[in-house]
């Protein structure tokens, strides 16, 4: 027989009467999950500031300048944009045009896509295993650290994910009827995925395309029409961006920062793309390297990048392991579970087809950020963390239905017990760390579980009911606390990380602003750009230190080329430029990441013609009195 979405869902977990309608109860039950979430990720949001300067300052740019929120410009001015494209900052920039630009405006949308992701897995879920399997895939994401984190941060991953997530619920809707329609909206909420992280958005995208088809109930023939539709969709929400690009006169807009020709697609498919996974960029001479975490704490180095081994053991040590790590065992063998226990399912099986969706996407996005080689940030693990709970969702729910044979039994113990364990080993290595907790989460799982299987065994259902209640408590605490203590810090710069607070501050990395007179300088200008400086990181700091636009020479890495050098004489000699600084070394390459100035001739050019003056610890050249000679 062949079931498909209108059969009845899975049977819940958790046997609850009450004098309340079944539907009532499951609305009551969504209700608080997402107020919960609204409420634990919008409190004290504002404590994050500006979160990472970079981006915010884009965000201050598109709040003030239409044509800066179209490109993501870095500067009202439009010289440059940041290294992605623009979406996150329609988002963020649109609040800050209808709100005025603060930390408030800037990242309640990013907490309020938190609690949209959530519906919509909710959403998917319900319709693959039922409404308390829904719930629980929504809770699960929702107790992630890297969720906490990056939901109430200003980088582009939380929009991405949220359309990640869509992508995947209009799948799901896809299976049961008006197949062509949701697909089409798939394809759309892919291409606008792509327009906010460009590749990666599209992790989920072969995931999309298998389930679909394999599992829709229909005709092979209709079946690729549908996705023949679903990729002309994506093509038309994600290319209009590209063409824009092109047909718009290049010495109008913003150069596109990352590419090494003011190309869109150089853009995706070098520097942010295929540049990364291979390890072949453009800007010189970073090298990843391996350091310790310190005793005690975990951190990022500088930007998050270069702390993590590559291959399989990344997403489960280092960084991501606390971010990701703690649900992943079990997901990953929850896919096994659910794919054994409907083997011999009807092709269009809803519960396989739910596990060959979240589970191929766990996998792919998996191998690729395992094996990614170059600047790997752990918070890129946020795009997992969907497939992730979807997964351990359905894997329990599964298990629970099947509780009365060995698969069953055996799957939820191993399941329960085995991501205890795991958050014991997690929590082990930050051991300075609330010590007993561990101890707690491994004998409240064992002692749950044995009343789990004791339950089972003597057939009582409520008793069972009551224990799996209690060991799922156990396996979600390890993360829960950590995301906790996550909500609870400051999080700013280019790499945060998660947890409690790091005894060397790894928190992340903080731009070059704390110049107060400087600042001052900036603020009394009159031109264009009221400084021109390396590096768009150093010119975000300054950006939202004084409310003025500064050039960010040679963009993210210093090494776009932009502006050439005849090109900056020519600004200079149109007095759109102010000053020139020349930062501390320190603070123009914390941790010799970007590796050296490609911009020298610049520098020499103002050396030799400006005088400079020391403010504090930067030089500055005042490019209006130049040296008489």
């Amino acid at each position: 027989m062949t079931t498909t979405l209108a059969d009845a869902p899975a049977e819940p977990a958790f046997e609850v009467r009450r004098n309340v309608p079944r539907f009532d109860r499951e609305r009551l039950a969504l209700i608080a999950l997402l107020t919960a979430t609204a409420v634990a990720y919008l409190w004290n949001i504002t404590v994050n500031g500006m979160g990472n300067e970079f981006y915010a300052a884009a965000v201050q740019a598109g709040s003030a300048n239409w044509e800066a929120w179209l490109f993501g410009s870095l500067d009202p001015n439009n010289f440059i944009t940041v290294d992605k494209p623009p979406v996150s900052q329609w988002v963020m920039a649109l609040s800050g045009q209808l709100f005025g630009f603060s930390s408030a405006s800037m990242l309640i949308p990013e907490a309020l896509m938190a609690v949209g992701s959530v519906a919509l897995l909710y959403g998917a879920v319900r319709r693959i295993s039922g409404p308390r399997a829904g719930l629980l895939a929504g809770a699960a994401l929702a107790l992630m650290p890297v969720t906490a984190l990056m939901f109430r941060f200003n980088n582009p991953d939380a929009v991405m994910v949220l359309l990640m997530t869509a992508a995947a619920y209009c799948a799901v809707r896809a299976l049961g009827q008006n197949g062509a329609r949701w697909m089409a909206l798939a394809g759309v909420a892919l291409g606008f995925a792509f327009l906010a992280k460009m590749l990666e958005g599209l992790m989920v995208m072969p995931a999309i395309g298998l389930v679909y088809l394999v599992a829709a109930p229909c005709a092979l023939r209709r079946r690729l029409t549908h996705l023949l539709g679903s990729l002309l969709a994506f093509l038309a929400s994600s290319s209009w961006f590209v063409l824009l690009t092109l047909v718009w006169p290049a010495s109008s807009r913003p150069y596109l920062a990352g590419s090494t020709d003011n190309n869109f697609m150089n853009l995706v498919l070098g520097y942010n793309g295929f540049g990364r996974v291979l390890g072949h960029n453009h800007y010189g001479t970073h090298v990843d390297v391996d350091p310790v975490a310190p005793a005690g704490g975990h951190h990022a180095d500088f930007g998050g990048f270069g702390n993590q081994t590559q291959g399989l053991p990344r997403l489960f040590t280092g960084e991501f392991g606390f971010e990701i790590g703690w649900l992943v065992p079990a997901a990953l063998l929850a896919v096994v579970l659910v794919m054994v226990a409907r083997g011999r399912a009807a092709r269009t099986d809803i519960v396989r087809a739910g596990a060959i969706l979240f589970g191929t996407w766990l996998v792919i996005d998996g191998l690729v950020l395992s094996f990614m080689k170059t600047n790997v940030h752990p918070y890129y693990c946020l795009s997992l963390a969907p497939a992730v709970a979807a997964m351990f969702a359905i894997g329990i729910s599964e298990m629970w239905r099947r509780r009365d044979d060995r698969l069953g039994q055996i799957g939820l113990a191993t399941m329960l017990m085995g991501t205890a364990a795991w958050s014991f080993w997690i929590l082990a290595r930050n051991a300075a760390w609330l010590p007993p907790l561990r101890w707690g989460i491994l004998v409240l799982a064992v002692a749950a579980t044995a009343a789990l299987l004791w339950a089972l065994h003597g057939k009582n259902r409520t008793v069972a009911s009551i224990a799996l209640a209690v060991a799922l408590i156990g396996a979600l605490s390890g993360t829960t606390a950590y995301t906790v203590a996550t909500l609870g810090q400051p999080h700013t710069g280019g790499g945060p990380s998660v947890g409690p607070p790091d005894p060397d501050g790894g928190h992340g990395h903080g731009w070059h602003s704390d110049n107060p007179e400087l600042n001052t300088m900036l603020r009394a200008t009159t031109t264009k750009w009221s400084a021109a400086i390396n590096r768009s990181g150093a010119a975000a700091g300054l950006e939202l230190a004084t409310d003025t636009a500064v050039m960010a020479i040679g963009g993210f890495t210093g090494s776009d080329p932009v502006p050439t050098l005849d090109r900056f004489q020519t600004y200079v000699a149109d007095r759109q430029i102010t000053y020139y600084i020349l930062p501390e070394s320190k603070a123009a390459d914390r941790g010799g990441f970007f590796g050296s100035n490609s911009h020298t001739d610049i520098t020499d050019w103002v050396k030799a013609n400006f005088t400079s003056t020391k403010v504090g610890t930067d030089t500055v050249y005042d490019l209006r009195s130049p040296l008489k000679k």
